[in-house]
């Protein structure tokens, strides 16, 4: 039980260390480099989404294999593009349709992504008997 809680603990501070990364690259690529802040966005998920990968998968959830690696950061990139569409939507309905304020309809959208994301990742994509069984066509 204390290992799960620890694991969930690692989980969190990996996503927001991986969220400092994301606004603080926004913020350098805007600020620094002059970039659109669409640009600017794209660039620093990109590198938000590589300090997330590694933090997952060494940190949060020990997967020290690199077998399969290519296609753990596939699968991964898949479902945090998944998560960002889905994200946008939860935040659109939660302020059009229930009245949120928009960042309370972030606070919310997050935690259910977050949850849901720590259950794909645990058993889909870094669980301990590697990445050969799964199947991505």
């Amino acid at each position: 039980m204390r290992e799960k809680a620890f694991k969930i603990f690692r989980y969190l501070v990996s996503g927001g260390s991986a969220a400092v990364v994301h606004v603080g690259m926004l913020f350098l690529f805007v600020e620094l480099f002059h970039l659109w802040y669409v640009v600017s966005s794209m660039f620093a998920f990109l590198i938000a989404f590589i300090a997330s990968f590694l933090l997952q998968k060494f940190w949060t959830f020990r997967n020290t294999s690199k077998e399969g690696l290519h296609k753990q950061a596939g699968v991964y990139f898949i479902v945090a593009v998944i998560n960002l569409a889905l994200n946008t939507f939860l935040i659109y309905i939660f302020v059009e349709y229930f009245n949120f304020h928009y960042l309370l309809g972030q606070i919310v959208a997050s935690g259910l992504i977050a949850i849901s994301s720590f259950f794909i990742y645990s058993k889909f994509i870094f669980h301990n008997k590697g990445v050969s069984d799964l199947s991505v066509s």
